[in-house]
């Protein structure tokens, strides 16, 4: 007979909350065609990843306005205004992790984040994030999904085997990788399959849900 979960690992970027370095810098470059160009050749993901993965911004950042001068001030604006790169919870998630609380799931999440923006970000969804027993985040640690390592990091440090964690991420490959260590795992399109899949596991029941 197979063990069911008992406790459900979320990823949080696009998966809790919507995120996109778009959402900030819209905000500050009005023409869409330099807006598209500054983020496909300045600000690319391929550099922001480097926080994920736990270089401070006061070192990424000195090296990209050393590249692009010109772009200086907008390069700087990410640390102080990363926040801004944040919109809203994605929707339902809210309500789906406040259901699972009540119904006494523990909950835990695994995140690619800079830990130097992670503070700030946690500070200010505090309510959201007390119902989570821990928090891996890779720019502290050193790891990123899909490294195994993370999971099993996380795995120890949240007290669980393989087979008792549900896992949810938008990311395929972080799916595919944690599905390899024997997690059950879940690619997250909305909060409306999400919610029948976890009943499915028996992770939802009757519950008093408090916003």
């Amino acid at each position: 007979m197979m063990t069911q979960p008992t406790a459900v690992i979320f990823d949080v970027g696009n998966v809790l909350f919507n995120w996109n370095l778009r959402f900030l810098y819209e905000r500050l470059i009005e023409d869409d065609r330099a807006l598209d160009a500054f983020l496909r050749d300045v600000m690319t993901m391929e550099w922001h990843l480097q926080h994920d993965a736990g270089r401070p911004f006061a070192e990424t950042s000195a090296e990209l306005i050393a590249q692009h001068p010109e772009h200086a001030a907008l390069i700087a604006a990410l640390g102080p205004r990363f926040n801004e790169t944040i919109r809203g919870e994605v929707p339902g998630m809210a309500a789906l992790v406040a259901e699972l609380h009540g119904a006494d799931v523990p909950l835990f999440a695994i995140t690619n984040f800079s830990g130097e923006f992670w503070r700030p970000f946690r500070a200010a969804h505090a309510a959201f994030f007390d119902r989570f027993r821990d928090v891996v985040v890779s720019g502290d640690e050193g790891l990123m999904k899909p490294d195994r390592a993370i999971y099993e990091l996380a795995l120890a440090r949240f007290g669980l085997r393989a087979e008792e964690a549900f896992f949810v991420d938008d990311n395929i490959v972080n799916v595919e990788a944690a599905a390899a260590m024997g997690i059950a795992a879940h690619h997250f399109s909305n909060a409306n399959l999400l919610r029948e899949v976890l009943a499915a596991q028996g992770l939802l029941g009757d519950c008093e849900v408090s916003m």
